[in-house]
This record gives C-alpha cells, structure tokens and sequence, in this order.
C-alpha cells in the first residue's frame, strides 16, 4: 500500500536535534518538538469506498464548526476532499481494491505505520470508520496512548461476534449507530451510542431533476433494475446470476425494459465480462455519473418498478425511494454454512434488519441458481398491489430517518467527546503539511 502524502494540512513535530529525513524503517523524523507538544488532532480512519463516503460529510461538518482543527485521515479521495490530510491512501488503488488475503496483509501493514506515526502525532480522538476488522487494533493503538475513541458506524455485534463486546466497551466512548435499533442495543450492554441516521436516507434529492433524469432511461413496462454491487467479487459472483434472472423474467413480461447500473468505470468492465451479449432490452448506465445533481444510480431507481439488488448500502438507496426489491448475495456453499452458524440474526438484507421482520424477499447467502430470486421477483410483479404493499413498508422504515442529519449529527457528538478529552480547536491555521506514514 502506498503510503502518499497528498494533505496541504498538518505536520508533526517531533523529536528534538534530528533533521527531517528517513530512519533505517522508513519513519519520517519530525525536527522539533514532541507528540505531547503538538497540536492536538483528530485521526479518522477508513478502509472501504462506503467508509470513505461516510466520514467525508462528518469531516466537512467538523472543519465549518472549528476551522482550524487538525484532522488526519487514513482513506480515500472524498475524505481528501472534504478537508482532511491524507497519511495514507486506501482508495481503489490500493487497500480498497484488493483482495481478501492481499487486503489483511495491506491492513496490518497501516497499522504497523500507525503505531510509528502515532509517536510524533498528539491525536486526541481516533474516529474509526466502519471495518471494525481493520479498525480495533488501531482504535487499540490510540487508546493506549490516550486518545477517545468514537466508531462512525457501529459494529455489528448483534448479528455476530457478540463476544467482542467487551473490548468495544474497554476502548470506546461512543458509538454512532446508523440503524434505528442499534443506540438501545449497546446502551442495555454499558456501550455508549447514539442514532445519527444514515447518509442514504438522508440525502436531499431535487425531484424535479430527479424524475426528468428518470425519464430519459429505456421506456417499458416492467422496469426492472440490476444493481450488481460496487465492489469486484460481489459483481463477479452475483451479475451472471442477475442476467439470467433478467432473461427469464422478460420471457414472461415481453414488453419489460431493464437497466443495470455499474458502480464505477471498473465495474462496468465486470458486468460486460460476465454479460458478453446483453439480452435484449437491458442497457447499462454509470451508477456514478452525475447531472443536474442527480447520479445515474438515484435515477435508475427512480425509474424502476422493481430492483434485483446485491445485499448492502444500496438497498437503503431503494428505501429512500420507497422503490420495491428483492435481495440477494451470492456465495460459496463454504460462506454459506459459515452464515448459517455464526450469524445470530434472521436477516441478512438491511430493510429487514431495520424492520426486525421480512418484509422483502432475500436471498442472503445464495448458493444455487437464479430460480428462487426469478419466482420472488415474478410474485412481485404479477400483481401491482404487491409492489404497492412492500412499498409502504419501506416508508414506514424511512419515517425513522426523517429530520436525521448524519454529517452534523455526527460532527456534533465528535466534539463533544473532544470536549470531554478536554481539547479546544486551535485558533490558527494547521502546520503546512502532514507527513506520510513510516514504510
């Protein structure tokens, strides 16, 4: 993993009488000072394009409110963006896009380099986005040298790992949670939380650009989106799966139109590999590309009658919209077994989770073929009343989100536990620049 220096904000200081140069592991050497006299920071830290899109707006939201604090960042591009100094990258080109053994040995790497860093970098709260993998030992490191310890994005011990409640419990000071039920399941186990909403059900979205973007896709009738998923094994294992769901499906409702929506330039490439020939009446559009405020992702699932989505983010995205789904994950039957026996909770699918009940169908693990998901589907669409049913439901779960503002929400509770630390926002500008992380 690359360890770049991209932040114009921050720089340490650190040990007294050495110049600025390279010991023999690669540790960049501050020339004065030490970690207890500088400037008191905060470390965000994320390791997944989810995590990077959720911190960016809790970042921006700090940096209005305290201009002048420092925030460091492990992460990727929206967090650059959003104001925090990167000291190590984890975009698509590098831990974000790797595989799973290549990732952990990636994620053990920056960890190593935290530790070195973190000696000429007073950091008084390490806010731990998502991946609680990657993010306990760190959050580990910087508890032990004294920082308050938030995790944007609470772990889901509920569904598994329970026992791993003791050490969140040792190393944090709040939680924020993103799902209505997760604030009392923590606060009835000593764990501070609090209910922040999630970025997906509370994004503005303009109405008007939005149904005349929707109004430019394929017409027919059904419509029926594939959402594939936005990383490359979750494309690769369910798109084949998807296409032929979308080919039994349009033999049976001639006049259907489809749209699958690439997350990214990459995953495009994906879909067309495991789509050589796209059946006819299926085109695909970026998920990402913006016009007139609206992406291409928010616009096919304004125009869709019916999704076919990869278990995650995006089905809040299809509850925002109150847009009917069925939901799937494709797996080996190795994974398979293992959900079956390590997760505690009967769904899989986030729509359930929030609503402690089916009320959309999921396949989540999946082994086997497209039949299940094709019959779910067509039960759906074989009466208007059904979608309009499941419809409901998903606005009875957005109802929990109304008047939710993560970033802010978010941003607030950050300084107060800041404030607990006993930290006041530095009144001048950060240092001028971050250094990278030790190699």
């Amino acid at each position: 993993m690359p360890g770049t220096q991209s932040g114009e904000r921050g720089a340490g200081r650190g040990r007294p009488g050495k110049p600025k140069g390279r010991e023999p592991d690669g540790a960049v050497v501050p020339t004065t000072g030490s970690a207890s006299e500088s400037a008191a920071a905060l470390l965000f830290t994320a390791f997944e394009p989810s995590g990077d899109a959720l911190a960016a707006p809790v970042i921006a939201a700090l940096l209005e409110r305290r201009p002048g604090l420092k925030i460091y960042a492990v992460g990727g591009p929206k967090m650059e963006a959003a104001g925090a100094a990167i000291v190590e990258r984890t975009d698509e080109g590098a831990a974000m896009g790797l595989g799973a053994l290549s990732k952990a040995f990636a994620v053990a790497a920056t960890t190593r380099r935290l530790r070195r860093w973190s000696k000429h970098y007073r950091v008084l709260c390490h806010v731990a986005v998502d991946s609680p993998a990657a993010n306990f030992p760190i959050a580990r490191i910087m508890h032990r040298a004294g920082a308050r310890v938030v995790h944007l994005a609470a772990p889901q011990l509920w569904a598994w790992g329970g026992w791993r409640i003791g050490k969140l419990r040792r190393l944090t000071s709040l939680v924020l949670c993103l799902l209505p039920f997760e604030r009392r399941w923590f606060a009835e186990r000593d764990v501070p939380a609090r209910f922040i909403g999630h970025p997906a059900m509370s994004r503005p979205l303009d109405e008007t650009a939005l149904e005349r973007r929707a109004a430019a896709l394929p017409r027919g009738a059904p419509k029926v989106v594939l959402l594939p998923g936005s990383r490359p094994g979750e494309v690769r294992a369910n798109m084949g799966l998807l296409g032929r769901a979308y080919i039994e499906l349009q033999g049976r409702h001639g006049g259907m139109a489809g749209v699958v929506v690439a997350a990214s330039p990459a995953m495009g490439e994906l879909v067309r590999r495991a789509l050589p020939v796209f059946p006819n009446g299926l085109h695909m559009i970026s998920g990402s590309a913006v016009t007139d405020g609206i992406s291409g992702l928010d616009a096919a699932i304004r125009w869709a009658d019916l999704a076919l989505a990869v278990s995650g983010t995006v089905t809040l995205d299809l509850t925002r919209q109150r847009t009917p789904m069925v939901g799937l994950y494709r797996t080996g039957v190795i994974s398979w077994l293992g959900a079956k026996v390590l997760l505690r909770t009967p769904w899989r699918l986030l729509p359930n989770i929030i609503a402690r009940r089916a009320i959309v169908p999921e396949f989540v693990p999946h082994v086997g073929g497209a039949g299940p998901i094709i019959e779910a589907a067509a039960h759906l669409m074989r009466d208007s009343r059904n979608l309009a049913q499941q419809s409901d439901e998903l606005a009875r779960i957005a109802q929990a989100y109304e008047g939710r503002d993560p970033g802010n929400e978010a941003a607030e509770a950050i300084l107060e536990v800041l404030g607990a630390a006993g930290a006041a926002a530095p009144a001048t500008a950060a240092p001028a620049k971050p250094a990278e992380l030790p190699r």
